[in-house]
């Protein structure tokens, strides 16, 4: 039976062709900063946000701890989403790599605004932790894909001048908002002290997130990757990989948009199926409902059908759609949801 995977877009497997262009990725000693296929990647991703310099990393999980390690000191407070990657799955990282400490606030699908970061920012006052960094995720995962509004970054932004604050973004499905909404690349470097965005999900590459910066922030991020292990050998071979997503995969990510929003209606005319968040790009979470339909169960009806999806909690499921879903699985996986009674 074909398997159809919706767990996650980090299912996603290299094409054949990005498989041929990783073997014949040129490689060296990155540590050494000889690998050409890792210091094109790093060129490529600073140019196309517009900053100075870029880090190969293995993980976005990472990418953005070594970027909050950067950016605050032991005993530093950071300001992020209740619902944030950085927050709930990244192992404590704030605390036991940087030694700071977390602000949650909660938000619209986990999506704050600058009068939120204005309220959090603690006084200059001994009793209190130093509030030194704000972190943002585009696309927000646990907010169903949603995406930031340009508008309320902006704001954002300058609270954080007002306030000689750091703004980091958890870009780890950045493309797909860039992709979802048109806005420009370089307009999120003009805005984010720091970038970390992932090649390992919806771009198709096996492995491997890029923090992007300015020059003395990335020689420092260096510093601190190397401390963590990630000092990488021949990793052209992945990067390679990379390379080759950002020329042939970007603009494709506007068919995994189209498919998520087919199963979406699919799912909405059903009577057991309850709130759904809003489908702005590739991921469909979604309440289910009545005696019988625990997400569980729903789950377990699709996997009878070879069909994966997660059950995030008792009643919610998320299905997410990437690179290796075609249009005949989005297909045969609505006719399968239409017969569920």
């Amino acid at each position: 039976m074909m398997i159809i995977d919706f767990r996650s877009d980090t299912f996603t497997r290299p094409t054949p062709a990005m498989l041929d262009a990783m073997y014949a990725a040129a490689t060296g000693d990155d540590v050494y900063g000889e690998d050409p296929s890792v210091n094109t990647l790093e060129a490529m991703m600073a140019a196309y946000f517009g900053k100075e310099a870029a880090l190969f990393c293995p993980t976005g999980t990472m990418s953005n701890q070594v970027a909050i390690k950067v950016h605050t000191q032991p005993g530093d407070e950071v300001i992020h989403s209740n619902l944030a990657h950085i927050y709930i799955y990244e192992g404590g990282g704030i605390a036991a790599t940087s030694g700071a400490q977390s602000r949650p606030l909660e938000g619209d699908r986990g999506m704050f605004t600058a009068t939120d970061v204005l309220a959090a920012i603690n006084p200059d006052d001994v009793h209190k932790a130093a509030t030194s960094l704000v972190c943002l995720e585009n696309t927000m995962n646990r907010g169903g894909g949603c995406c930031y509004d340009i508008e309320e970054i902006v704001k954002i932004k300058e609270v954080c001048l007002q306030n000689n604050l750091k703004l980091h973004l958890d870009g780890a499905r950045l493309f797909n908002a860039l992709v979802a909404t048109g806005e420009k690349p370089a307009t999120y470097g003009e805005l984010f002290d720091s970038l970390s965005v992932c090649l390992n999900k919806g771009m198709g590459c096996p492995m491997g997130s890029v923090l992007i910066g300015s020059a003395e922030f990335i020689r420092k991020a260096r510093r601190v990757r190397k401390r963590l292990g990630g000092g990488m050998r021949q990793a052209g071979f992945m990067a390679a990989t990379g390379i080759y997503a950002m020329e042939h995969h970007i603009d494709r990510l506007a068919q995994d948009h189209l498919h998520a929003k087919d199963i979406a209606q699919t799912l909405l005319e059903k009577t057991f199926v309850g709130h759904m968040l809003p489908v702005e790009t590739n991921i469909v979470s979604f309440e289910v409902r009545g005696d019988e339909w625990t997400s569980r169960y729903f789950c377990d009806y699709l996997k009878n059908e070879g069909i994966l999806a997660s059950p995030v909690t008792d009643s919610m499921v998320r299905m997410v759609t990437h690179l290796d879903i075609t249009p005949a699985m989005v297909a045969k996986t609505c006719a399968v949801i239409a017969e569920m009674e």
